[in-house]
């Protein structure tokens, strides 16, 4: 057995370029991991300068001159801040607070079923279970409130860090763009010279990941808008705060989707019970949902990210139990590297042995 890892590791590392590549990601994880939370302004400087150099690249193309590319796309960027901070955010604080004020109505309510429910079928539900359930509900209901004190206090912090936030990531997204090339000049500067490989999986990983975020970041509005139209046309309440995470739950493929049925349909049976507007809603959703998996997301994503349904679903349970919500997030990207390293290291090993042989001969 010891011989057999001692072959393979020799096989496959014995080349300075997968040394040098797994030196690269391992490096790269490592910073992120350890230096991630002190640095987490210039992380969400980079990841957005990235999203909105396409952008710019695309102006660039119809011959705009960078610099005057680089002032309008910030200018967009800053026009959608200031809306999503004085309009966007106001409108969901205040519909979660309206929530959660109906939420014990909800409960007393949901507590009334499920006593009619035992006294229809005692068989498949007692009063204990109720009890148990009822009791829960209220342990929850009794936590949360002790919470609010506490949350209250930290959102002074909270705040101080969000304005700090707010002033110092629109900078760095600036200079981000302006100077990315002194930027990423300087960078490479730093790696070693015999890189092909590596420069291999970032030309692929960078196509591929570019590609795929903003057709998802299209995705996220075109089903957050239709949503909203649904839901607003019939009469759902909360309409901006459950089409706003209807559309962010194609973020996680499959189970976001699939989540997004429970709290919609809660409100809306909360709301109207089982009639009529419950079903049309449902069946909206449903339709939405099928909609975006079967015309959106091809037409958007197309062959973007060809990797199975199954590979996708392990890689929001992989990194999703490593990172939470981040590692759901980022799933499909993080599988995208993974997958790409994995074909560049293949497609090099099978370039080498042939190179060897040839060699030989």
């Amino acid at each position: 057995m010891i011989k057999v890892l001692r072959d393979w590791t020799n096989r496959h590392f014995s080349d300075p370029q997968v040394v040098i590549m797994a030196f690269l990601l391992i490096a790269g994880f490592l910073f992120i991991l350890i230096m991630g939370d002190m640095l987490m302004p210039v992380l969400a400087g980079a990841v957005i300068a990235y999203l909105l150099e396409g952008i710019v690249a695309l102006l660039q193309r119809y011959r705009a001159p960078r610099l005057g590319a680089v002032i309008l796309v910030f200018l967009i960027f800053m026009a959608s801040l200031v809306l999503l901070i004085f309009i966007l955010i106001p409108l969901l604080v205040n519909q979660i607070g309206q929530l959660l004020q109906e939420v014990p109505t909800m409960i007393v309510r949901g507590q009334k079923e499920l006593t009619e429910l035992q006294a229809s079928y005692p068989q498949y539900i007692s009063e204990d279970q109720i009890k148990q359930i009822t009791s829960f509900l209220g342990g929850e209901l009794t936590k949360l409130g002790q919470h609010i004190p506490s949350i209250s206090v930290a959102s002074v912090r909270g705040l101080l860090t969000l304005l700090v936030y707010l002033v110092l990531v629109p900078l760095l997204v600036f200079f981000f763009l302006k100077d990315k090339v002194k930027i990423m000049d300087w960078l490479i500067g730093f790696l070693p010279a015999n890189r092909e490989l590596s420069t291999e999986v970032w030309r692929e990983v960078n196509q591929q990941i570019g590609n795929y975020v903003r057709g998802k970041i299209w995705e996220i509005f075109i089903v957050w808008g239709t949503s909203y139209i649904t839901f607003i046309t019939l009469g759902l309440k909360f309409t901006m705060l459950l089409s706003l995470f209807v559309g962010l739950s194609v973020l996680v493929p499959y189970i976001g989707a699939t989540i997004m049925f429970f709290p919609v349909g809660i409100v809306a049976y909360f709301q109207w019970g089982w009639g009529s507007s419950f079903i049309y809603v449902m069946a909206a959703l449903g339709i939405i949902q099928a909609l975006d998996g079967n015309l959106l997301v091809p037409l958007l994503l197309g062959e973007v990210v060809n990797m199975h349904p199954v590979a996708i679903i392990v890689a929001v349970l992989v990194f999703g139990g490593l990172w939470g919500i981040w590692g759901l997030v980022f799933a499909i990207p993080l599988a995208t590297l993974v997958h790409a390293v994995i074909k560049a290291w293949a497609k090099h090993s099978v370039t080498r042995k042939k190179t060897e042989k040839e060699c030989k001969k």
